[in-house]
C-alpha cells in the first residue's frame, strides 16, 4: 500500500549568497593575477639592474656572467619563501629559511642602492631600491596566498564550501500520511495458569570437618630444591645422571656425590618419597 508524502522545503538563501560568492571568487582571481605580474615585473627591474651593476664592475666582457651573477642574490629570496611555505604548512618555524629571506632581500636592496653610485639624487636612490621591495613584498603575498589554499585542502581533502554559503543543511519537514492500524479481528484466547504451589524450605544443616593439613617443606639448598622438583615431574626417583644433567643446566656443577647426598636429605625430610618407583634410580 502506497503512502501519501508532503515535503514542505523552506528557502536556503543560496540565491541572495550567489552574488556576493561571485564578486568575492573574483576579486581572489584577479588579486591573484595581479600578484604574479607584480612578482615577475619586480623581480625583473631588480635582476636587470643586478646585471647592469655586474656588468659595471669586473664582469663587462662576460655578458653570461652578468645575467648569472644576479640569481646568486635573488634565488635566496625565493629558495627561503618556499621552505618557508613548507614550514608553515607544517606549522613550525624555519629560521635558516627565514635567514635566507633576510639575507637575499638585503643584499638585493643593498647591491640595487650601491649600485646608483656615489653623489647621486636621492630620488635615485629609491627608484633603485624599489624594485627589490615590491618583488619582497608581492613574492610575500603570492606566497600568502599558496599557503592558505594548500592548508584549506590539506585539513579537509576536499574543496572546502564558497565564502558567503553556509555549510550546514537547511531542515526538511516530511510527513507521511500512513492508514491506521487494522483493529484485531477477535481476542486471544489466554489459558488459565495454575495457583502457584508454595514449598517450605528444608532447613540444611552445615557441619564441616577439620583436615589436618601438613606444612609445606621448605628446602633452603638449592641443590636439594632441584633434587625435590625432579620427583614431581614424572613421579620416580630421579637417578643419578638426570640429577647432575639438571645440576649443569642452571649452574650448580656435575657432582655425582651432591647428588645423591641431596637426594638422601630429601629422602630423609619427605618419607613417603622412597615409595615412588626407583627403577630408574642408581
Amino acid at each position: 500500500m502506497s503512502a501519501a508524502t508532503r515535503v514542505e522545503a523552506r528557502p536556503t538563501g543560496v540565491e541572495a549568497a550567489s552574488t556576493r560568492v561571485n564578486v568575492d571568487g573574483a576579486i581572489t582571481a584577479v588579486a591573484g593575477v595581479l600578484t604574479v605580474v607584480l612578482t615577475a615585473a619586480a623581480f625583473w627591474l631588480s635582476y636587470e639592474h643586478l646585471q647592469e651593476v655586474a656588468a659595471q664592475h669586473g664582469m663587462a666582457d662576460a655578458v653570461a656572467r652578468s645575467w648569472a651573477w644576479p640569481a646568486t642574490v635573488d634565488l635566496f629570496i625565493v629558495i627561503g619563501e618556499l621552505l618557508i611555505l613548507r614550514a608553515s604548512l607544517a606549522h613550525r618555524v624555519d629560521w635558516w629559511a627565514i635567514g635566507l629571506v633576510t639575507a637575499g632581500d638585503g643584499a638585493s636592496i643593498a647591491l640595487n642602492v650601491a649600485g646608483v653610485g656615489q653623489d647621486a639624487d636621492a630620488l635615485n636612490y629609491v627608484v633603485a631600491a624599489v624594485p627589490p621591495v615590491a618583488a619582497l613584498l608581492a613574492f610575500g603575498a603570492l606566497m600568502r596566498q599558496v599557503h592558505a589554499y594548500l592548508a584549506r585542502h590539506a585539513m579537509t581533502g576536499v574543496d572546502a564550501p564558497p565564502p558567503g554559503v553556509e555549510a550546514s543543511l537547511t531542515p526538511v519537514t516530511v510527513s507521511v500520511d500512513r492508514p491506521a492500524p487494522a483493529a484485531p479481528a477477535e481476542a486471544a484466547v489466554v489459558p488459565e495458569l495454575p495457583a502457584p504451589v508454595t514449598v517450605d524450605p528444608v532447613p540444611v544443616v552445615v557441619s564441616s570437618t577439620a583436615v589436618d593439613l601438613c606444612p609445606p617443606v621448605l628446602y633452603p639448598n638449592r641443590v636439594d630444591q632441584l633434587v625435590r622438583a625432579l620427583y614431581g615431574t614424572d613421579f620416580t626417583q630421579p637417578s643419578t645422571a638426570r640429577m647432575t644433567h639438571a645440576m649443569a643446566m642452571v649452574g650448580l656443577g656435575t657432582s655425582e656425590s651432591t647428588a645423591r647426598t641431596a637426594r638422601g636429605r630429601v629422602k630423609a625430610r619427605e618419607p613417603y618419597l622412597a615409595d615412588f618407583p626407583a627403577a630408574i634410580a642408581s
